[in-house]
């Protein structure tokens, strides 16, 4: 997304969704400025606390998701991230912070097996955040507009750009060296180009449009 010049066309786009601790600010051209909803992971909760100004008293008109592990996300107490959570509830009243419920995480492994045939435990697989924002969106949108997502394809091309795993990185991680690493990782590995086969299957029965480069779907 850097350099695309996307942002005012994504500002106008009545529900923004933005994943993890992606920041706007320094990138409205890019990327724009509006977050309707944040989907974050467990291990992204600490970067957006030690961050908790911006994102929940600033950003206080976004809509936050949180997905992680039982283990994380146990609210007897017993969960770490979950409880963290808690006291920002209480330092920022006003923000809107959701929790996914143990069955919802079981509902999206569900739909990752019944979509590739295996068990994600068993295979050693991590969903993405990416995962779950995809789901959520087909559940509130009539139509999803995904920018600067690659299709499943694109490391293999002889003439790809090399472009980097965030766009807002500092250091030069390449997005294909970290998609190939983690699909073929035994253990505890992201399944990115899996996941994009199956967003391909998904847009065609959604209405659903890659830019950014666009799918040829």
């Amino acid at each position: 997304m850097r350099n695309s010049g996307l942002g005012a066309d994504i500002d106008r786009i009545p529900g923004v969704i933005r994943m993890n601790d992606a920041p706007t600010v320094g990138y409205e051209a890019d990327v724009g400025g509006r977050t309707s909803v944040r989907v974050v992971s467990h291990t992204s909760v600490p970067r957006l606390i030690k961050d908790r100004h911006r994102y929940f008293r600033e950003a206080a008109d976004t809509a936050y998701v949180f997905w992680g592990p039982d283990k994380n996300m146990r609210m007897d107490g017993k969960g770490t991230v979950f409880n963290a959570l808690q006291r920002i509830a209480a330092q920022y009243p006003a923000a809107k912070l959701y929790a996914m419920t143990p069955e919802r995480v079981q509902l999206c492994d569900d739909i990752f097996q019944n979509e590739t045939g295996k068990n994600r435990f068993k295979s050693g697989a991590y969903l993405s955040t990416g995962f779950f924002t995809m789901i959520l969106a087909m559940e509130m949108c009539e139509r999803i507009q995904v920018y600067g997502m690659i299709n499943a394809d694109y490391c293999r091309r002889t003439n790809r750009r090399a472009v980097l795993y965030h766009y807002y990185d500092q250091v030069a991680t390449d997005e294909c060296l970290m998609y190939k690493f983690h699909e073929h990782k035994r253990r505890g590995g992201h399944r990115f180009i899996t996941e994009k086969v199956i967003y391909a299957k998904w847009a065609a029965r959604h209405k659903m449009e890659f830019t950014h480069p666009s799918w040829n779907l």
